[in-house]
This record gives C-alpha cells, structure tokens and sequence, in this order.
C-alpha cells in the first residue's frame, strides 16, 4: 500500500484490511448500526443513509474513537443535516475505530469505512476527523481515490508529515485557546499542504470547539456539499 514506515506515520506494504462481512441493524430514526467485521477486526458505527445519491461523508473521531464528534455531538448533527436535504443528499458513515489511538490501525479502519461506503454506491467521499482523527482523515484522504476532500477539527501533528501528498480539498479549523492541541498545528499543517486549502481559527475557542459549535456547524455543512457534490449548499 506505501513504502516501509520510517517514522511510524507511512503504512508499510504489507497493511491490509479487507472487509469480510457487513451486519446492520435499522434503528427507528431511519439509521442503521454496523459492524463491519475485517480481516483485521469488528469496527463499529452508524450508517445515515441517503439512498440513490453518489455523495458521502465519513466521520472520525479523536484518540478515544467513539461516533458523537467534537462541538456536543457535530457528527450526528451534520449526517442529519446532510441527509436530509431536498436536493443531492449526502449519506454519512460515524466510525468507531477497533484499536483507538493506534494511528496505522485507525488509518486502515477509515480506509475500510471508505470501502464500505463504495460498496454502497458513493463515488465521493468527503473525510471528516477531530483531533488525533483529523490526522487520521488527512492521511486516509492521501491514499484512497474515493477521498475527494479533507476536513480536519484541532488537528494533532503527527500523521500529517506528508500532507503534501493530499492533493485535494482541505479544511483546517481550530479553536485559538486549544489547551490540549495549540492551533499551531493547523497552521503548520496548511503551510505545508498544497492547494486548495482553507484555514479556519476560532477566537476563545477550545479543543472540542463547543464556543463555536453552531458557526462551525455552518461552515461544514456547506463545505462538505461544496467538496461532494459541487454546488452550494
């Protein structure tokens, strides 16, 4: 899949992960729980379905996994949102990582979530992580196809070393009083990645971005229909 790590950041030749089964149970509000078992483990998440559209988004969260997002539940949020516009509706995929905190593993799991939603019918799929997650989407949007963009919430550093690579759409956004994460970070990160990109920095906001949750809510919305599907949202 890459070159050999040299500095625990590269996925080595040999990491594979191939999803052997899907099972799914619908739950009243119209999503579905997953569990995607792989040649490397179960990953759990929840699927908001939008049927007969092209368009997704996957979301994944920080070093804890877990599926709500940062800002008191974002990622459920958003997938509403997504899914239920009049027009061009987005389905959405929240990820619960099988070995959280451990970048290369997590990085696969996102690889596999993105597999899934092409099995399902996407062709463009937005990557949406916090935290240690958002260095996770970068590096998941370096290596699939299916990625056609990138939006990365408190960024952590490591696993970004060649964002270069990325070469899509990238949103960076970060509070600029992150006391576990500085907002460095992010401007690092948009230094070093390549066009087009957007930095984002939120004045008295923290690491989980709850001060600006509904500006933030805002902007995403309308960047991840931009990033899909080409058209405002």
């Amino acid at each position: 899949m890459a070159d050999t790590p040299l500095d625990g950041e590269t996925l080595s030749a040999d990491a594979e992960i191939a999803i052997e089964a899907v099972a799914g149970r619908e739950s009243p509000d119209g999503t579905f729980e997953l569990l995607i078992k792989t040649s490397r483990g179960e990953i759990s998440g929840v699927l908001h379905p939008c049927e007969g559209e092209s368009c997704a988004v996957l979301f994944l969260g920080g070093a804890l996994g877990g599926l709500e997002g940062p800002a008191g539940g974002l990622y459920p949020r958003l997938a509403q949102a997504l899914a239920a516009r009049e027009r061009g509706g987005l389905s959405s995929l929240r990820l619960h990582y099988r070995m959280p905190g451990e970048f290369l593993e997590c990085a696969l799991d996102a690889l596999a979530g993105l597999s899934f939603l092409k099995g399902i019918g996407a062709r463009r799929v937005a990557v949406v992580g916090h935290s240690f997650g958002a260095a996770v989407a970068i590096k998941a949007g370096e290596l699939s196809e299916l990625a056609c963009g990138v939006a990365a919430l408190s960024s952590q550093l490591y696993g970004t070393r060649t964002v270069e690579r990325l070469g899509k759409p990238l949103l960076l956004a970060h509070g600029t009083l992150d006391s576990v994460l500085d907002c460095q970070a992010s401007r690092d990160i948009y230094e070093r990645a390549r066009d087009p990109k957007q930095l984002v920095l939120y004045e008295g906001a923290g690491h989980a971005l709850t001060q600006c949750a509904s500006e933030l809510f805002e902007l995403l919305r309308g960047w991840l229909v931009e990033v899909t599907c080409g058209e405002s949202a």
